[in-house]
């Protein structure tokens, strides 16, 4: 299958390590991935804080760049929820209906990634090897908007070595929100003081999610508490391999998603 990669803008700019393990995984499954470098954000920032007006010509180019494609992934379940939920909106709002309609036309192909494994792929075990004590945090999109339920957990199950443990109170907001965080940063320091201690009882290596916006905040409440607890996210845990397995160069390879910035701009040629 042709599968087109939606990178989005965290990931692009620092946390590509979730972009390229997604097209390592999906390569190691048998399909092509293809990058269309024309695209650029889709608008979801724009939409939340209340510029939809500022969002229509990214919804316009992202709608162009995606329309050729049967399937589109993004390893953001957030992103995926704007496409899904704001792209047709947006346009309608700036009454341009043929837009809208290939806007929905995008969106029922364009999938989370692990929507894209379950749903669409049919495959749970995706041959990964991951000998770590693992944490799940559903984030709040994939939870609530695209309702993914237990299709992360799923695919977790099935990796050799992986020991999973339940979150306590894992559908809990971690307290990130975008912009919420800045606007709000007391609440949003209270919540991620409770999604650390229950990510801290669990005893875990790693807490891993479909989102690096939530992993960046999470990962960054417990780096400053020193914690040794990792954040990784579903997708380099599902590209991990034994080190030297056949067909995958990378095998073993798992970053943590509070590792900090990254320069793509020599990274991006690097994905496949």
């Amino acid at each position: 299958m042709r599968i087109a990669l939606f990178v989005t803008c965290l990931a692009d700019t620092l946390f590509p390590e979730a972009a390229k393990a997604t097209v390592r995984l999906l390569e190691r499954l048998g399909h092509q991935v293809d990058f269309p470098q024309e695209q650029t954000c889709c608008g979801q920032m724009h939409v939340n804080t209340g510029y939809p007006d500022d969002a229509l010509r990214l919804v316009r180019r992202h709608v162009r760049t995606f329309a050729p494609y049967d399937v589109v992934v993004a390893p953001s379940g957030s992103c995926v929820g704007s496409v899904r939920h704001q792209h047709a909106m947006v346009a309608r709002r700036a009454g341009d209906e043929r837009l809208a309609g290939r806007a929905e036309q995008v969106a029922r192909h364009t999938y989370e990634l692990s929507e894209l494994l379950v749903d669409v792929l049919r495959v749970t075990d995706v041959g990964a090897y991951y000998p770590h004590r693992v944490t799940y945090h559903p984030t709040c999109h994939s939870l609530r908007l695209l309702r993914v339920g237990d299709r992360p957990l799923r695919l977790l199950r099935e990796v050799r070595g992986l020991d999973l443990v339940e979150l306590p109170q894992a559908e809990q907001c971690c307290g990130f929100g975008g912009t919420f965080a800045v606007k709000n940063a007391d609440t949003s320091t209270a919540m991620l003081a409770d999604k650390m201690r229950h990510v801290l009882a669990t005893r875990a290596d790693v807490c891993t999610a479909g989102d690096a916006s939530c992993l960046m905040h999470i990962g960054g409440g417990l780096s400053r508490l020193r914690a040794g607890v990792r954040t990784v996210h579903l997708a380099e845990i599902l590209a991990s391999t034994e080190p030297g397995r056949a067909g995958d160069p990378a095998g073993g390879r798992a970053g943590a998603s509070g590792d900090g910035p990254v320069s793509t701009a020599t990274e991006r040629e690097a994905w496949r």
